[in-house]
């Protein structure tokens, strides 16, 4: 059975803790808390997130290798962030990447893997009935994690997860229209569906639409 729980901060108590102070700096970062230009210093994050100099630098060098920050010789390091044009990019890429795991995904898919993805879909139906917008995002991003697992390319899920994170929390707060949580029940329909038919090209017809009108709503 599987399980959804939309619980950060539970998440990040069980993570080393380089990787927790990585998951906050990300997230300050994504979310405009850190400006870019905004140098960092290891003392001023020590500071602000009560922890020693070990996981500062850990988390430091994991920023940079995400390209959110910047260390320049003899000067520091320094926010970079994501530009519109980046974001822009983003959303692109994530379509083509969210295209070819569900065409992996459809040939690859394990009987038991089926199941998770069919009780996923069944729960979207029912907090789409409930009206309950948070309880649908945070299946709706577990009925993608799905997808990429089933794809069974590792480097493919590591991307694509990777975007969802940025996406997610970049998305600046903004209302959402009326019918929003039925769309959104319909474009995954669709791509259940294709699941179920073992029908490669639907899945990827059906992937694209939903990206499609994913970049174009508020966030």
């Amino acid at each position: 059975m599987v399980l959804y729980q939309h619980n950060e901060h539970a998440k990040s108590q069980n993570l080393p803790i380089s990787n927790s102070l990585f998951s906050k700096l990300q997230k300050d970062i994504l979310q405009g808390k850190m400006r870019s230009g905004e140098k960092l210093t290891e003392q001023s994050i020590c500071d602000k997130y009560q922890v020693s100099r070990t996981p500062v630098r850990e988390a430091l060098r994991q920023l940079e290798m995400e390209g959110l920050i910047e260390t320049i010789p003899n000067r520091g390091a320094f926010v970079i962030g994501f530009s519109p044009q980046d974001m822009a990019d983003m959303y692109e890429l994530r379509k083509a990447y969210e295209v070819q795991a569900v065409k992996w995904a459809i040939q690859r898919i394990t009987d038991e893997e089926m199941e998770d993805l069919e009780e996923t879909f069944e729960f979207m139906e029912f907090y789409t009935q409930k009206n309950d917008i948070d309880k649908m995002l945070n299946i709706n991003t577990g009925f993608h994690q799905l997808i990429y697992t089933a794809s069974h390319n590792r480097m493919l899920q590591h991307v694509l997860s990777s975007y969802q994170i940025y996406i997610k929390h970049s998305r600046r707060p903004t209302p959402y229209p009326e019918n929003y949580l039925a769309e959104v029940l319909e474009e995954h329909r669709a791509i259940f569906e294709a699941f179920q038919n073992k029908d490669v090209e639907a899945g990827a017809l059906a992937m694209t639409k939903h990206m499609e009108k994913s970049m174009s709503r508020p966030r």
